[in-house]
């Protein structure tokens, strides 16, 4: 799904429980009372899903450390260096973000972790971090570079190959000042380790992936409970963020309507639901960061035999491609298993429309877009701990669209899917 939107959505729902903890601390507790008289009893009786998530341990994140260097003495790196981004987060449990002033990461190939941070940030990002990964904090103050810093925790920590690997988020500036002061050293690209890292999964990293997918499907079964001609997306949609929060877990997703379901992405159109309308709801939570990425699509009140023959056939080739998901395949093959079953159909080939547009499937794990993808030319294999979404969808422009999203995990014995596929066009929930 366009995460941006899922973004927008989940930091209503953020914007939301912000207004209800600050409602209660001021002692107006009677606001919470109200927001929860205003749903519908289905969301209204849903209890948190909170009880038995086991965060990622001390003792993985330092496996996943010794893991990236491994992979930095393969791949000839002296250290590799990331922003306050989800990688941030993948290897020190440390949340911070991206700003107009450099902080950040520095993983070396041997030795311990350092992190960079602006001098007058320094007791918030100490606050922060996890000890056990490591605690050195170099500080530039505003007229000093902190792409010296850099350069210099690498240095310190020892250089056999002068090459410094940038993750794939770090930003340019940055990148050109750390050039600047390490004439020299190669900097490069460092997505061979990071996501030689997090494309494959750990066991505990599925269990949250796990525990994201049940709630994402029990939101959406108390939310389409509620769907009834004359709503509008932006109703059903908020129904669907409620039904998060209620069960004690950010989350929101799109919806579309009619025609605007052959939007894969959707339309900021407004949209209401009429009787004999698809309705597209493409969305999720995270828990512990961990995303879900689950689509469902319906008509409300009773489908054309149109509606039932394209439904049944996006359901057929989502299943194809679930078939085609082996050990040792090709990425490439899961994406050709369902663009067989479409085109066969008649639908257009090589992304044209009417036909499926896009990629059958994306790498999913805390960002809700990540290595790899089920897309023609990538020769990836697939293997055990990778996860992906199975999604392949029919757009008709001016008609309608149809994807199901279900998220899958590679086991030892092979592809599993965190969620119940849908059964018909009439039960959206398995």
């Amino acid at each position: 799904m366009n995460h941006n939107r899922r973004k927008f959505l989940s930091m209503a729902a953020v914007s939301a429980t912000a207004v209800t903890f600050s409602n209660n601390i001021f002692g107006r507790d009677q606001s919470r009372k109200n927001w929860d008289d205003d749903l519908p009893k289905i969301i209204r009786d849903l209890s948190p899903l909170t009880d038995g998530i086991i965060p990622i341990s001390v003792e993985e994140r330092k496996q996943r450390i010794a893991k990236a260097q491994q992979l930095m003495e393969q791949e000839k790196l002296d250290a590799i260096f990331m922003e306050g981004t989800t990688s941030c987060f993948y290897y020190t449990g440390m949340h911070w973000g991206q700003s107009e002033r450099t902080f950040g990461v520095v993983i070396p190939a041997k030795g311990v972790l350092a992190y960079v941070c602006p001098k007058f940030e320094e007791d918030r990002a100490r606050e922060l971090i996890i000890p056990s990964y490591g605690d050195e904090v170099r500080c530039w103050e505003e007229h000093e570079s902190p792409y010296a810093l850099i350069v210099g925790i690498v240095k310190d920590r020892g250089v056999k190959y002068k090459r410094i690997g940038m993750e794939e988020r770090v930003r340019f500036f940055i990148t050109e000042g750390v050039k600047k002061e390490a004439p020299g050293f190669e900097i490069t690209e460092a997505i061979s380790v990071i996501a030689g890292c997090r494309i494959y999964k750990s066991k505990a990293e599925i269990a949250l992936l796990q525990k994201a997918n049940d709630v994402t499907i029990e939101a959406y079964k108390a939310a389409f409970a509620t769907i009834r001609p004359g709503m509008s997306q932006t109703e059903l949609s908020n129904n669907i963020s409620s039904a998060f929060r209620k069960l004690g877990f950010n989350g929101g997703a799109s919806v579309q309507v009619g025609k605007y379901s052959a939007l894969p992405h959707g339309s900021i159109t407004p949209q209401t639901i009429r009787e004999g309308d698809i309705v597209m709801v493409d969305g999720g939570t995270k828990c512990e960061g961990y995303e879900s990425d689950i689509t469902r699509t319906i008509v409300v009140g009773k489908p054309t035999q149109r509606q039932i023959d394209v439904w049944d056939l996006e359901k057929k080739a989502q299943d194809a491609a679930f078939a085609a998901i082996k050990i040792g395949a090709t990425c490439e093959s899961v994406d050709a298993a369902a663009r067989t079953v479409i085109e066969s159909a008649g639908f257009n080939k090589n992304y044209k429309l009417p036909g499926l547009p896009h990629r059958t499937g994306h790498g999913i794990g805390l960002d809700g877009h990540e290595w790899t993808n089920f897309v023609k030319g990538n020769k990836t294999l697939i293997a055990p701990g990778m996860c992906f979404s199975d999604e392949p969808t029919i757009a008709i422009p001016g008609e309608f669209g149809i994807r199901l999203e279900d998220c899958v995990y590679i086991g030892e014995d092979g592809a599993h899917f965190f969620s119940r596929q849908s059964i018909s066009i009439e039960q959206p929930f398995g």
